[in-house]
């Protein structure tokens, strides 16, 4: 094992495993998350989702800013993972109770998990000083956060949300703080956990259909016509989802990355695009999963308001969130995908006693026909015309000129 050579800390490099087996275990804290909304479908329960999910993107984000600095197969490294991802267990499990019995051990554990990336980077990076100056600095404001998470946590009511809004508050100020920064970013490694931790909520999308499902059946009812065709549509859904993200922008966000050269603007860029917009991307991924458990639940009957909503929300705020990702990215605009907002917006609005099956086949069909549009104005209408060799040489006197 002596000779095995590992990358240098400049060279770009995939996800370790441990980064993987980390992320798995968000699957835990997504269904809680989910399971929340579906439970609570008020502006209350909304609000509570929306902090709770923040509180645990950012720590999550701060793992992966500190793997990228790091070389991630270092057993210490390794190690780390594997202590955060069992703590992250019983983050996960606390949030059935996150402003009841569980706020302790979620503020716990929250404030644990945010610190350990900020003490790896601090220790792997005594070679850097101006990577480990910037490091120590987010360190400092990274610690007011924890303080006030701590306090949230032995708290109650309005003084534990209070608490917890202003230790939001903190860590987002330190993340613009830190854009002025020295940071060591791969671009490459930056694309690969942001995408995989959209297939772990994507996952969530797949885990909210067939729950129901396995109730139904463990009921002694069998499958109905409705509950195929609900099925089969929320999986066209989770499909189409996959599609708009992983088949062009993904891949056009990992490109750009690359080639900014200067060491800040690929922080600013790592920042704006996955720091930021990803957060919206991956929550919104789990407010849609939300309202598709309602569809399964009951495919024959109109999907109450609060459902309708966040169905519209979820689906359009991740569509916003690609498109301000592009913008960021190219200066351009994914006009289709503006459409498809829209479209939805109205479809929403109009269809307040569809039935959620055909209220879902309405959904696939605005968003298959976004994508088909998209591609043809991009991929086939630009597309240059050959000119055929036989006509070439029909008009050119000399064969060489053809």
């Amino acid at each position: 094992m002596r000779n095995i050579p590992i990358p240098s800390r400049e060279e770009d490099f995939t996800a370790d495993p441990a980064e993987l087996f980390f992320d798995l275990s968000f699957v835990f804290a997504f269904s809680r998350l989910v399971f929340h909304l579906v439970h609570e479908p008020t502006l209350a329960g909304f609000g509570e989702f929306v902090l709770l999910f923040t509180l645990i993107w950012i720590a999550w984000s701060n793992f992966t800013w500190s793997a990228n600095a790091v070389a991630g197969n270092s057993r210490f490294v390794r190690a780390v993972f594997m202590v955060a991802t069992a703590i992250s267990l019983p983050m996960a499990a606390s949030l059935e109770a996150p402003f009841g019995g569980g706020s302790i051990v979620f503020a716990v554990t929250v404030s644990a998990i945010l610190t350990m990336p900020i003490v790896t980077g601090a220790t792997l990076l005594a070679d850097d000083e101006a990577v480990r100056s910037s490091n120590n600095r987010y360190l400092l404001f990274t610690l007011v956060g924890i303080v006030l998470v701590l306090a949230g946590g032995f708290t109650d009511g309005a003084w534990q949300i209070g608490l917890w809004i202003a230790a939001i508050a903190v860590l987002i100020f330190n993340t613009i703080d830190a854009g002025g920064g020295d940071w060591l970013v791969r671009p490459g490694h930056f694309a690969e956990r942001h995408g995989l931790i959209v297939i772990i909520a994507l996952g969530e999308v797949v885990v909210a259909i067939g729950a129901p499902v396995v109730e139904t059946l463990s009921d002694g009812h069998g499958f109905e016509g409705n509950l195929v065709a609900a099925l089969t549509a929320a999986g066209l859904l989770a499909g189409l989802l996959w599609w708009s993200y992983f088949d062009r922008p993904l891949p056009a966000l990992e490109h750009r990355h690359e080639q900014l050269s200067d060491a800040s603007e690929r922080a600013l860029f790592a920042r704006d695009v996955y720091t930021y917009n990803h957060f919206f991307i991956v929550g919104a991924i789990l407010v849609a999963a939300a309202a598709l458990e309602e569809i399964m639940l009951h495919p024959a009957d109109p999907l109450p308001s609060a459902f309708r909503w966040m169905l519209f929300l979820g689906l359009s705020v991740y569509l916003l969130g690609v498109v301000l990702s592009i913008v960021r990215a190219y200066s351009v605009v994914a006009v289709e995908r503006l459409v498809a907002v829209a479209a939805l917006a109205v479809l929403i609005a109009l269809t307040a006693s569809l039935a959620g099956l055909w209220l879902l086949i309405a959904v696939d069909i605005v968003l298959l026909a976004m994508l088909a549009i998209e591609y043809y104005r991009i991929e086939v209408a630009q597309r240059p015309v050959h000119v055929s060799s036989r006509s070439s040489t029909t008009h050119s006197a000399n064969p060489d000129d053809s």
